[in-house]
């Protein structure tokens, strides 16, 4: 006996910015992509604060906070660390504090 399969949630990207900032090091650049379910709930996000004057590994991204592959995971500097999951608004105002000051900030 075969059970109705539920139709897959379908899941939009809402958000795609990038903005260049001035930094001590040289300009940078944030990028935000957010995806929502159809309920508006935030299902996927990726963040980064990208700077080759302060970090070459890693294409230049020097913080990041994204759920690539079903976890939360944190980038600095070429390292990547899996955190518990965490509300999108948190980590976002979490990305900003931390980018601001690295902006102050000439080398790693």
């Amino acid at each position: 006996m075969n059970a109705a399969r539920k139709p897959a949630a379908r899941i939009v990207k809402t958000t795609d910015e990038s903005a260049v900032i001035r930094c001590a090091a040289g300009d940078g650049l944030i990028r935000e992509e957010i995806w929502e379910d159809e309920k508006g709930n935030v299902v996927r996000y990726n963040l980064a604060f990208v700077n080759l004057q302060l970090c070459a590994k890693d294409h230049g991204r020097v913080l990041g906070y994204d759920t690539a592959h079903g976890q939360l995971h944190r980038h600095f500097a070429g390292r990547i660390e899996a955190m518990e999951a965490r509300p999108y608004l948190e980590i976002f105002e979490r990305f900003l504090a931390e980018v601001e000051r690295l902006r102050g900030l000439t080398e790693l």
